[in-house]
């Protein structure tokens, strides 16, 4: 099925702010980079915040599909899907056009966390924690919360490394970290 203007727009703007920020990135930028006019934008889109929120709900469906069905790809255990985040990450940051994680930077632009685009950006790492606790508490894991809030330090953590190149191996380093806090639950991971 032929994705509609709106969702054409929202996918080609994703590739905009990815890129280039939320800020910086003007609607005459817009105009220029997705061939959508100013007119067809507001038609879909009250404000550019509108069109934002957009952006990250589609990057929040496409990343989470793609993470966690690569997590599932690489290992049928809760535990081994835990330490599969890394592996997927690894992957992720070897890509060309990785240049890191769309919602802190959005989370960075938009500070005030009343605003829909902090909030937006706040919901999509809480639902990464909630999927973490999930399959920790599967795993048998006395902690669920505390073992899921670990992973989503080390998985955040490596990815700001990765994009600001801080280190060589950002998510080999946070796999071996997690295979330390997951070692007694990895049974054949």
């Amino acid at each position: 099925m032929r994705p509609n203007k709106r969702d054409e727009l929202v996918s080609k703007a994703l590739d905009v702010f990815y890129r280039s920020g939320f800020h910086a990135t003007g609607m005459d930028t817009l105009v220029k980079e997705t061939g959508v006019s100013k007119t067809s934008m507001y038609k879909h889109f009250r404000t550019k915040d509108d069109l934002i929120i957009a952006v990250l709900q589609l990057r929040d469906e496409n990343f989470r599909n793609w993470l966690f069905g690569r997590m599932e790809d690489l290992s049928n255990t809760p535990a081994g899907q835990l330490i599969g985040v890394f592996t997927a990450l690894g992957e992720w940051f070897a890509k060309p056009e990785f240049a890191g994680c769309m919602f802190v930077k959005a989370s960075s632009e938009f500070q005030n966390h009343a605003h829909p685009v902090y909030r937006q950006s706040s919901a999509h790492k809480q639902m990464l924690l909630d999927h973490f606790t999930a399959l920790a508490q599967s795993a048998g894991v006395p902690d669920p919360a505390a073992l899921a809030r670990q992973l989503l330090m080390l998985k955040e953590g490596a990815i700001v490394l990765a994009a600001m190149s801080v280190t060589p191996d950002p998510a080999g380093d946070a796999l071996q970290t997690a295979q330390m806090l997951l070692q007694p639950y990895l049974k054949d991971s």
